[in-house]
């Protein structure tokens, strides 16, 4: 069961890319775990800003595809909390959390439906 709609999903991205963004002060990140956590929140924006559903401003990318990103990013995320950032304990728990959270909104939204519902 779908239960988060295409406009719910573009607040979500919003929340999340203010989250990442405020997550390096926040938890304290430095180093490269901090400028990874910025330029993903950046990435996370422009997929958003540039996305077909009433969220997005430009409306190239179609919302499946989104979807298809999402669920990348999010299995990606995973694996990078236990390879690139396995030596630092809050890169490897931010990662894993957050990594899990995206598969969670991705598995949650239905991204068939109409970018206005």
């Amino acid at each position: 069961m779908k239960l988060i709609s295409p406009k719910l999903h573009g607040i979500i991205d919003y929340l999340v890319v203010a989250f990442l963004l405020a997550s390096p002060v926040v938890f304290g990140f430095t180093g490269l775990l901090a400028i990874f956590t910025y330029v993903l929140g950046v990435i996370h924006l422009a997929l958003t800003l540039l996305t077909d559903f009433n969220g997005g401003v430009i409306k190239l990318i179609p919302l499946s595809f989104h979807g298809m990103i999402e669920l990348i990013v999010g299995v990606v995320l995973i694996i990078l909390a236990f390879t690139l950032f396995k030596d630092e304990s809050a890169g490897k728990i931010f990662y894993a959390l957050f990594g899990a959270a995206v598969l969670l909104v991705w598995l949650l939204t239905d991204y068939r439906k109409s970018f206005i519902a």
